[in-house]
């Protein structure tokens, strides 16, 4: 037994909206032969443009009873039931949450009459209710009101069922197949494609745009997980609405799907990715010649394409780097404005500093280039050499002077003790903290993979 449902709502998502009509059709198989309908009042107001577009107004929900009045009906029209509707997810995210805030539990397997019918009738031009309706001859005459669009959906699934000569439908139902939760607009295959594996996964929008990416350990497994659950917040809602295919790179190990995924949500900016956009530098150490040509060191916040000479996570961590240079190699604290009063200069040198004149520009300066350069030989140089994507190749990844340089892949045989002829292999990659700090961990978790460079 079928129970085909439709609703209005105030809102694209379950968890801050309410539900103001719901029909609900009991189909047998062959027919419908039971319905049911009714406006609902959802306790808050519906705005203009819903109002406009489904023609459900403040005034008419204001005497039609709450949910939770209605709860009990619905559960028993649905309960045992195939739950069937167009875009599935979406009425039954609604549903089955204001269903557990009423008190009754909804467990019940599903069937989207989007997915099917492409699977059934493919090739055509949309499979939006409207138009597939029209394109079928189905009439609808209270289009975007439940119990108009139950109706015609219920004429489509009787012509679905009719048509399904290669089974879908049965299929669909089978325990584990898991269709039902994928979002109405992605083929299965492009699900049924992904390796468990590691690797980095895009979701594509309906215009082939990127709007997510991810990184796994096992491409499949993560993928699906987006999928699991009944969620009713906006995001998964827009995962569901939103998402028409996947792609993805496979990768080595979880560690190149780590530092990829960082650098390819830098590079496309996907609409639903947030942790990994806000990371930057915080600060950065700089070196600049002042108007008298004295060299000066200062720590401040970091600024893309400015030559930074280090980069670091905080300003204290910038400041001790800063105060170990001038305490190591004789530079003032003035210069370098780590002092910043009028008194003496507290700097090794005191009153005879290069800040009052006793020392040239190029004395003094000579004493920031060797500190510069000091700096620059103790920032480490090392690759990881790990597992690649198939038996006979490694991946590799390389820091170069305390930066990450980028990654690649190489041959099960090659030596790559020369850096210059590693770096041949390896592409370049744009690097920050974030990615820096991943593979400084790795490294000291499986020392056995590091390999140094003098």
């Amino acid at each position: 037994m079928y129970a085909i449902v439709d609703i209005e709502t105030t809102g694209g998502h379950a968890s801050a909206n309410g539900i103001t009509e719901i029909a609900i059709c009991i189909h047998n198989g062959k027919k419908v032969i039971e319905r049911y309908s009714t406006l609902v009042n959802p306790r808050r107001e519906i705005p203009i443009y819903i109002s406009a577009l489904t023609g459900i107004s403040n005034e008419m929900v204001q005497t039609a009873p709450p949910f939770e009045d209605v709860a009990h009906d619905v559960y028993h029209l649905l309960n045992n039931k195939i739950f069937v509707a167009h875009n599935v997810n979406f009425d039954h995210s609604f549903i089955r949450y204001h269903l557990a805030a009423a008190g009754y539990e909804l467990q019940c397997n599903k069937l989207c009459t989007v997915r099917l019918g492409r699977k059934i009738f493919p090739g055509l031009p949309s499979y939006g209710l409207g138009k597939l309706c029209r394109h079928l001859g189905i009439e609808n005459e209270s289009r975007h009101r439940a119990a108009g669009d139950a109706e015609a959906t219920a004429q489509l699934f009787s012509m679905l069922l009719q048509s399904d000569k290669q089974n879908h439908i049965p299929l669909a139902l089978k325990q584990n197949s898991k269709e039902q939760v994928l979002p109405p607009h992605l083929p299965k295959q492009d699900i049924e494609a992904l390796p468990q594996s590691p690797g980095v996964y895009y979701f594509h929008d309906q215009k082939g745009k990127v709007i997510y990416v991810g990184k796994a350990k096992n491409l499949k497994k993560r993928v699906c997980s987006h999928f699991t659950g009944n969620n009713p917040g906006p995001q998964r809602q827009e995962f569901l609405k939103n998402i028409c295919q996947i792609t993805f790179q496979l990768c080595g190990t979880e560690l190149i799907a780590f530092v990829l995924e960082s650098l390819e949500i830098k590079r496309l900016w996907p609409k639903y990715n947030r942790s990994l956009k806000r990371f930057e530098h915080a600060y950065s150490l700089y070196a600049f010649e002042d108007q008298r040509g004295y060299m000066r060191l200062a720590v401040d916040k970091h600024r893309k394409m400015t030559g930074a000479i280090y980069s670091c996570n905080t300003l204290f961590e910038g400041r001790t780097l800063l105060l170990k240079l001038i305490e190591n190699f004789g530079l003032c604290p003035k210069l370098c404005f780590i002092q910043t009063n009028t008194g003496f200069c507290t700097g090794v040198n005191g009153e005879n500093c290069a800040c009052q004149g006793h020392e040239t520009p190029d004395e003094y300066n000579q004493k920031v280039y060797t500190a510069i350069d000091e700096l620059n030989m103790a920032l480490p140089t090392f690759a990881i050499r790990d597992a690649g994507r198939t038996d006979d190749e490694h991946s590799c990844l390389l820091i170069e002077k305390g930066k990450f340089y980028g990654m690649g892949y190489i041959s099960h045989y090659f030596d790559a003790d020369n850096l210059q002829q590693l770096k041949n292999y390896l592409t370049p990659y744009p690097g920050n903290d974030y990615i820096r700090n991943m593979v400084d961990n790795y490294a000291i978790k499986y020392p056995d993979r590091k390999m140094i460079f003098r």
